[in-house]
C-alpha cells in the first residue's frame, strides 16, 4: 500500500494551521503575555514569528517533502548520517514532552467544557481549578482526551486528521470571532487593549533577554517548528505545491488566530479578574473561568469557550501524536492503528507524571518545551542550509511563483547563519537564566558563535562523507 498524502491544500494548510495554532494561542499565549509585560512580549513575538518563524517553517517543509518521510527517517534517507538522525530521534523525545503535559490541559479543557452545563466552577472558580488540576480526575479526563486524539489519528491522513481539521478550524475561527465581538462590550475591555496593545518600550528595554527566550519559546510552539511536526506533514504533500506560499499562509492564519484570541482574552481578564497575571498556567481556567460566573447566560457562553479552547487543543495533539506514528509506520512497517494504540499507552505514563505532579508539569510547559524546540529548529535550518544545500534550493523552487523564486539565496544564506545564531543565543540565554548563572551578552554572543562553527563544520563533513571517495569503483 502507497503512502498517504493530503486530498488537497485546502486540507494541508488546515492541518498545519491546526498544529499551530491550539492552545499555544489561547491557554499557553495570555499566560506567557502576561508574565512578560503584555504588549512588550506580543511585539518580539510577532517580530520572531515573521522573521524566524516563517523561513524556519520552510526549513521544515524542505526536509519533509524532499524525504517523504517522518523526521527519522528524512535525516537517515537524506544522509545517513547518525548525526543527523540523531536529529530526528530528538522530536521524537519533544513530541513525547509536549504530548505529556499538552494532554494534562487537554483534560482540564474537558472538564470544563462538560461542567459549563452545571456552573460547577461558577462558586470559586480559583478554588475549584486547584481541587481538579492535579491528581486522579486530572488523570482521568487526560485519557479521554488522548483517546479521542488517537481516534482521530488511526483513522489516517485524509479520513481523520484532514477530515476533522476542515471541520474544526472553520469552527474554531467562528465561535472566537463571536466571542471577541462579546468582549469587547465587558467593562474592562479597554484596560485589556491597552495591556495587549499598547507598547510599553521601557519595559522591553530593561527586560529584553528575559522576554526575547519566551517570545522565541512561544513563537516555535505556536508554529509547531522544532518538533518535527511539519516535517511530518510535509512528507505528505505532493510536489506541485508552492512551499513558501504554504508557509506564508500557516503564518499568517497562525498570527490572525492567535491576536483574534487575544482579544478575547484579555478584556474578560480585566473586567472579571484580578488581572492578567492571574492563575500563571491556569489564568485561562480562573480568571476566564470567573467571568462566566455572575453573566446571563454564563453557562452556555462558558461551554462554547471551552468548546473552542478543546478543538484548537485537539488539533495541535493529533499533530503530535501523528510524529511518531509515523515513524513506527515508516520505519518499522507497524499497522496505523497498533502504532497509534501502543503511542496511547506510552503517553499515558508519561502524561500521568504530569497529571499528578505540579512541579513536572511546569518543567515540561514552561522551560523545557522551549528549549527543546530551539535546538531542534537550529538543528533543521542548519541542515537545510548546509547538508540539502543546493537540493534544498531545488525543493523550494518546486511550484514556487514568481514573488518566492527571487528569495532562495537569501533565504538559505539566512537560514544558514544568521537565525540559528539568533536561535542559539536565545538558548543560552534561556539555560542561564535557568540554573541561575549570570551571562554577559559578549559571554553569549561568544557560546553562540563557537557552537555555530561547530555546526556548519559537521554539516560539511556529513556532506564530505556522503560522497563517494575516488579510490571508491562502482560495482
Amino acid at each position: 500500500m502507497g503512502r498517504e498524502s493530503w486530498a488537497s491544500r485546502t486540507g494541508f494548510i488546515l492541518a498545519a494551521v491546526g498544529s499551530a495554532v491550539g492552545l499555544g494561542n489561547i491557554w499557553r499565549f495570555p499566560w506567557m503575555t502576561a508574565e512578560n509585560g503584555g504588549s512588550a512580549f506580543l511585539l518580539l513575538y510577532l517580530v520572531i514569528v515573521l522573521s524566524v518563524g516563517v523561513p524556519g517553517l520552510l526549513a521544515t517543509f524542505v526536509i519533509g517533502r524532499r524525504s517523504n518521510r517522518n523526521p527519522v527517517g528524512a535525516f537517515k534517507s537524506l544522509t545517513g548520517s547518525r548525526v543527523w538522525t540523531a536529529l530526528g530521534a530528538l522530536c521524537v523525545v519533544t513530541s513525547i514532552i509536549l504530548m505529556s503535559f499538552y494532554s494534562v490541559v487537554g483534560g482540564w479543557i474537558l472538564r470544563y467544557f462538560l461542567e459549563s452545563a452545571t456552573g460547577a466552577y461558577f462558586a470559586d472558580p480559583e478554588a475549584h481549578f486547584a481541587a481538579i488540576s492535579y491528581g486522579v480526575e486530572a488523570f482521568g479526563y487526560q485519557l479521554a482526551v488522548l483517546a479521542v486524539t488517537s481516534l482521530i489519528v488511526a483513522a489516517g491522513i485524509r479520513r481523520g486528521i484532514e477530515a476533522t481539521t476542515k471541520v474544526m478550524m472553520p469552527g474554531i475561527v467562528v465561535l472566537l470571532v463571536g466571542l471577541a465581538i462579546w468582549a469587547a462590550r465587558q467593562p474592562g475591555a479597554a484596560q485589556g487593549y491597552e495591556f495587549y496593545l499598547g507598547f510599553d518600550g521601557t519595559y522591553l528595554a530593561e527586560n529584553f533577554l528575559s522576554i526575547l527566550g519566551s517570545a522565541a519559546g512561544q513563537a516555535l510552539f505556536t508554529l509547531s517548528i522544532g518538533s518535527g511536526t511539519m516535517i511530518t506533514y510535509a512528507s505528505y504533500v505532493d510536489d506541485d505545491r508552492s512551499l513558501p506560499l504554504d508557509a506564508s499562509a500557516i503564518a499568517a492564519f497562525n498570527l490572525a488566530i492567535g491576536i483574534l484570541a487575544g482579544l478575547v482574552v484579555f478584556p474578560l481578564l480585566f473586567s472579571f479578574a484580578s488581572g492578567p497575571t492571574e492563575g500563571g498556567p491556569g489564568a485561562l481556567f480562573v480568571g476566564i473561568a470567573g467571568a462566566f460566573a455572575g453573566l446571563p447566560g454564563g453557562r452556555l457562553l462558558g461551554a462554547v469557550f471551552f468548546l473552542v479552547v478543546f478543538l484548537a487543543a485537539l488539533t495541535s495533539l493529533v499533530s503530535m501524536l501523528e510524529i511518531p506514528v509515523s515513524i513506527l509506520i515508516d520505519e518499522f512497517a507497524l499497522e496505523r492503528s497498533t502504532a497509534t494504540r501502543g503511542l496511547f499507552a506510552l503517553v499515558a505514563v508519561t502524561g500521568g507524571v504530569n497529571a499528578f505532579s505540579p512541579a513536572v508539569f511546569t518543567l515540561f510547559a514552561d522551560q523545557l518545551v522551549n528549549l527543546l524546540l530551539m535546538l531542534g529548529l537550529t538543528g533543521f535550518m542548519v541542515f537545510t542550509a548546509w547538508v540539502l544545500g543546493p537540493a534544498a534550493i531545488d525543493e523550494y523552487l518546486k511550484g514556487a511563483g514568481p514573488l518566492s523564486r527571487p528569495l532562495v539565496v537569501p533565504w538559505r544564506y539566512a537560514i544558514g547563519t544568521l537565525f540559528p545564531a539568533f536561535l542559539l543565543f536565545t538558548f543560552y540565554a534561556d539555560v542561564t537564566s535557568l540554573v541561575g548563572l549570570s551571562a554577559g551578552r559578549e559571554l553569549l554572543g561568544v557560546a553562540t558563535l563557537l557552537t555555530l562553527l561547530g555546526l556548519v563544520f559537521v554539516a560539511h563533513r556529513s556532506v564530505s562523507e556522503s560522497r563517494p571517495q575516488p579510490n571508491e569503483s562502482a560495482d
